[in-house]
């Protein structure tokens, strides 16, 4: 089996990983079938993490957006000399 180090795993390194061959060890079948389970959870996780990171960066840009737009108003207290609302 190939392991390589600081590189995120991904479901092609899951699909193509490959075992030793022993007179008594496990089934390859179930071996590869679980596998195969495991990279499409891990493509599953990478589609949500990219769709995730974009949805951030969306509001991080909406949010600086706004903070642009409001960095001169002034918030005050209802009821205080300063404020439009009726005491």
């Amino acid at each position: 089996m190939i392991y390589v180090t600081g590189v995120r795993l991904q479901a092609h390194h899951v699909r193509t990983a490959t075992f030793d061959t022993r007179w008594r060890g496990l089934d390859p079948s179930q071996v590869h079938d679980y596998l195969n389970r495991i990279a499409d959870e891990l493509d599953r996780l990478h589609r949500e993490l990219t769709t995730t990171n974009t949805e951030a960066e969306r509001i991080r840009q909406a949010l600086r957006q706004w903070q642009s737009r409001h960095a001169g108003c002034r918030h005050t207290a209802p009821g205080s000399p300063n404020s439009r609302w009726p005491r």
